[in-house]
């Protein structure tokens, strides 16, 4: 055990000299693994885990749903989409943020990434706000908290990492993470209205046009329906994760080229995009097997799961015990730092408590979720800030409301599992 917190101290000296946390911790498991193993079965060890890792058919998914975003976003769907909602809600007092919050579902569906969810919504959601004299707190706050819908909302690349890490059905964690998305998006709109009608920060946008609304939603038909297909071929079990990504590049391209926006150049740069990160998370998957693979050698795990079994606390306080750690991080980390650190021994401890892999992992990225608002990290508000301009003090101010409501949701998910479980128990 003492080796373990040796180790530990070398992780977080590492990860303070501002080292990528992949080569953090595959750095600290080798050292621990040959100190542990000896040099020549450490390497052996190393190079089986990392193959098998980095080999495994699941994370074909990984650079398949990125690309499927990619292509959508340089053929100029994902900011049609933002035009669309905003062209339906936008009359309303708010609506324009609600707009957003409607625009991020649509994004997060696409993208599957947190920060280029707030990236894209800043760049294109903020200024509208601004120029229809919205409060430029409430703006940051509403771009900020709609990236992190991407986290839950399928195909969320950290759902899709939690289910290579603890080797739990992807299918599943995406067909769960759709009501507790939908749930997140209505208590953000909720906010929204609430502020809106409580404060001036949101006043009251042009007149409502059917016949501007209807001809916007035409771009955005198609996108719908390619969301509709990726999801139900996993839905009914038509395809796995991975052959419906390759069904969302197909269809993210035909789109492209039937609007007149597919450019080769484009298309070159999404491919680029796409395999930079992808490197980046297969590299976190594999470096984090190899740091759970030290703690199986040297028991740590198993220590872990002997003290959970017989621990007097009931099992919902250790999840909350978890919870509370998990949250603490977000407030350093981003999302897939967290994961590799955390799961390795907060899952067999799940799991030893009998809880439900599926659910247990929506109530991870939900948690994580949150932990991309809170300061002093806060990376989507980071994001924004660097987008928007707007001072980092205000938008952690305007991000309170939204931060107590998704309090609210990971507490409703916590207490009632069925709002999880309920549509994957239908597939």
């Amino acid at each position: 055990m003492l080796s373990f917190f040796a180790l530990l101290v070398i992780l977080a000296g590492l990860m303070i000299l501002r080292m990528p946390i992949a080569f953090a911790m595959g750095i600290a498991g080798s050292v621990g693994l040959a100190v542990q193993l000896g040099t020549q079965p450490a390497l052996s060890v190393l190079e089986r885990t990392f193959f098998d890792t980095a080999s495994s058919f699941v994370l074909v998914a990984i650079p398949l749903f990125i690309l499927m975003a990619e292509i959508l976003t340089a053929g100029d769907v994902t900011r049609r989409a933002i035009v669309a909602c905003q062209a339906w809600v936008g009359h309303l007092k708010g609506g324009l943020a609600m707009a957003t919050v409607g625009a991020s579902v649509l994004l997060a569906a696409l993208v599957g990434s947190s920060t280029a969810s707030t990236a894209a919504m800043s760049a294109s959601a903020f200024p509208e706000m601004r120029r229809h004299k919205y409060n430029d707190r409430l703006s940051a706050a509403v771009v900020s908290v709609g990236g992190t819908l991407a986290v839950v909302v399928p195909p969320s690349i950290v759902l899709v990492v939690y289910g290579v890490l603890t080797e739990t059905s992807i299918g599943k964690l995406f067909i769960a993470g759709v009501v507790p998305g939908l749930l997140t998006a209505l208590g953000l709109a909720a906010v929204i209205k609430v502020i809106a009608h409580r404060t001036d920060y949101a006043p009251e946008g042009e007149p409502f046009e059917l016949r501007k609304a209807t001809r916007s939603s035409f771009y955005v038909v198609p996108m719908v329906l390619l969301i509709a297909a990726v999801i139900g071929a996993i839905y009914w079990g038509l395809a796995s994760p991975s052959e419906a990504a390759a069904l969302g590049v197909l269809g993210s391209v035909v789109i492209c080229l039937a609007q007149g926006t597919f450019r080769i150049p484009a298309f070159g740069g999404s491919l680029s995009k796409a395999v930079k990160a992808t490197v980046m998370i297969v590299a976190i998957v594999a470096c984090s097997a190899i740091f759970a693979n030290y703690l199986t050698f040297t028991r740590v795990t198993q220590a872990i799961l002997e003290a959970v079994s017989t621990t007097e606390l009931p099992r919902y306080a250790i999840l909350m015990i978890m919870v509370l750690v998990l949250l603490v991080m977000g407030m350093f980390m981003d999302q897939l730092a967290i994961l590799s650190l955390a799961m390795p021994l907060a899952f067999p401890a799940a799991m030893a408590l009998d809880f439900d892999p599926v659910w247990f992992g929506i109530i991870v990225t939900k948690t994580v979720e949150i932990g991309l608002l809170t300061p002093p990290l806060g990376l989507n508000a980071y994001v924004a800030s660097a987008q928007t301009r707007v001072p980092l003090a205000t938008i952690f101010r305007g991000l309170i409301p939204f931060i107590l409501v998704e309090m609210a949701v990971l507490g409703l998910l916590i207490a009632f599992p069925q709002i999880t479980l309920w549509l994957p128990s239908l597939m």
